[in-house]
């Protein structure tokens, strides 16, 4: 009689209907490693704003662990002006406007030379040193992370770079900065010269 009851309750029971997949549109989390340039840019009055780097800080406290964020914003007009800030913020999205802020700040103006800067420079800054030359037409921004978001932020369009010293973008980008503040225009060096 009980195998009876099991065999009916069985039978009684609907049958598991199949799941639907996935939507295919769901957004995924395509993350790296951190420290590494993000894919964010945006245009706001007239500046091109691009993140380069987001580190999350971690703060040991009595209740646990409390983070806070430091994005690494780099601005420029695409003619020959850019700025870079430094934003620390409890979020990720205060920390990107107060690096906007900053960066509206430090705008540093240079030279441009038919798309490419007029001279070969080196600067360095802490560790990070950055080496740049003149590159014909066609040649494209060879540069990698944090200096390849400056040099595009101020719209050189074909220039050769290179990283001898520290790989820290903090560093590469107050380098690559410092490289465009040192630019002078061939009529800028006469005329301190008294050749004008």
């Amino acid at each position: 009689m009980a195998d009876n009851v099991t065999v009916q309750a069985a039978e009684t029971t609907p049958a598991a209907e199949p799941q639907a997949p996935a939507p295919a549109d769901k957004p995924t989390r395509t993350g790296g490693p951190r420290g590494r340039r993000q894919d964010f840019s945006r245009e706001e009055g007239g500046f091109k704003e691009t993140v380069v780097t987001i580190n999350r800080v971690a703060k040991t406290v009595k209740g646990g662990k409390r983070f806070s964020f430091a994005a690494l914003v780099v601005i420029g007009d695409g003619n020959g002006s850019v700025g870079v800030g430094l934003g620390k913020a409890k979020e990720v999205q205060s920390s990107i406007q107060k690096g906007n802020a900053q960066a509206r700040k430090n705008v540093v103006k240079f030279p441009l030379v038919s798309g490419t800067i007029p001279h070969e420079v080196l600067a360095k800054v802490g560790s990070g040193k950055v080496w740049m030359k003149p590159a014909s037409p066609g040649t494209g921004v060879i540069a990698g992370g944090g200096v390849r978001a400056v040099l595009e932020a101020a719209g050189v369009k074909n220039v050769l770079t290179k990283s001898l010293g520290s790989n820290n973008a903090f560093n590469m980008v107050a380098a690559a900065l410092e490289c465009l503040r040192k630019l002078r225009t061939a009529e800028e060096v006469a005329k301190m010269r008294g050749r004008a």
